[in-house]
């Protein structure tokens, strides 16, 4: 059985399909973030949207273009305060990477969830900015291509 994108370790049958079907509520701010990026993962806009305390806020264009037009590569649970079943709210830091164009990213943010009526929703998020550090020397555009074309940089992998 194929493993959950949310990366869970669980089979995606026990672990974010329940909720993403509406079978289940998901239990807990932690639940619901990981279903949330499966959703975004196997492009189930509709459960992204219910699932968002504000739908009329949010872009439904402009996630359903993220989702599909990304290879979702993981993610990663950083932190999580409160929310959990006996919560009314809750937060959860997390990073979730992805691939856009050939380039890899990491969207970075601080989720916030709240309980409304026993179901838990995503409130809002603040995305935090990553720097990117080089862990090796900077290469110039005329330097050799790093590739072992010959060229320069600038005319190979560069351009």
């Amino acid at each position: 059985m194929e493993s959950c994108p949310c990366g869970s370790g669980l089979p995606y049958g026990e672990c974010c399909e329940p909720y993403i079907t509406g079978k289940m509520a998901a239990p807990t701010a932690e639940a619901l973030m990981r279903s949330r990026y499966t959703a975004y993962a196997i492009h189930a806009i509709d459960y992204i949207m219910a699932t968002c305390l504000n739908e009329q806020k949010i872009d439904r264009e402009g996630v359903k273009a993220w989702s599909e037009k990304s290879k979702w590569l993981g993610l990663k649970i950083i932190t999580v305060r409160d929310g959990g079943k006996d919560d009314e709210g809750g937060t959860v830091i997390f990073d979730a990477l992805y691939e856009k164009k050939g380039l890899r990213y990491v969207h970075h943010e601080i989720g916030y969830f709240i309980k409304r009526d026993g179901r838990w929703y995503y409130e809002d998020g603040q995305i935090e900015p990553q720097t990117i550090v080089r862990n090796g020397p900077k290469v110039g555009r005329n330097d050799p291509c790093g590739c072992g074309s010959g060229k320069k940089y600038k005319h190979c992998c560069g351009s």
